[in-house]
Formats: structure tokens, C-alpha cells, sequence
């Protein structure tokens, strides 16, 4: 897993490339914690590059929604491949997670 993270206009834009699985979560959890805790309240995860992801990858992004909402910030997936998209419709995710169809949307939205 790689990820590419720059801040935009005050929005930190996560962009993720390969499979989030059990051995990649933790890190993944890691870098978008220390960018909370340096008080980023604005996150977007750019997910196109995203070939797979688990239930440990999915459980990161539903608990920094969780965080963030009590914070008073937002999070917003984008860009999902069609196949990881049906992995959160599945799950019924698709409904508690903001998700917009490319990176210039989420700007725009959050």
C-alpha cells in the first residue's frame, strides 16, 4: 500500500494505491490519526487507486467517521472503483459514509 497525503486549501487528501487489508490498516490508521491530532478536521480519501479493501480497512474509515462527527469535522471517500464500491453497498456502508464520484466533487462538498 502507498499513500500519498497533501492538504489542499485546508482539506488533507489522503490518496491510497494498492489493497487496505489487516497489514496495511494500522498504518493507514496511524497517518490519518496524527494528522487529527495535529487538529485536521477536514479529511478526503481519495480511493481510484484502491485495488482491495478488508474489513479492517473498512472498520478504519467507519471509525474516523464516528471520531470525526463527534469533532465536529467530516470525512468523504471518492473515486471508488466500481468493485470496491459494491463492497461497501454490500456491507450497507454506503449509507452511513459520504461518497462522491471523483476528488473535484469532494472538494467541493466539504
Amino acid at each position: 500500500m502507498e499513500i500519498i497525503q497533501e492538504n489542499v486549501n485546508g482539506v488533507e487528501i489522503f490518496s491510497v494505491k494498492g489493497s487496505l487489508d489487516s497489514n496495511t490498516s494500522l498504518e493507514f490508521e496511524s497517518r490519518i490519526y496524527s494528522t487529527l491530532e495535529n487538529g485536521q478536521k477536514r479529511l478526503v480519501l481519495n480511493l481510484e487507486n484502491l485495488e482491495y479493501i478488508s474489513s479492517a480497512g473498512i472498520r478504519v474509515m467507519l471509525k474516523t467517521t464516528k471520531d470525526l462527527k463527534r469533532m465536529d469535522g467530516n470525512i468523504i471517500l471518492c473515486s471508488l472503483q466500481d468493485y470496491v464500491k459494491e463492497v461497501f453497498d454490500i456491507a450497507g456502508f454506503d449509507g452511513y459514509l459520504s461518497i462522491e464520484k471523483n476528488l473535484d466533487e469532494a472538494l467541493q462538498k466539504i
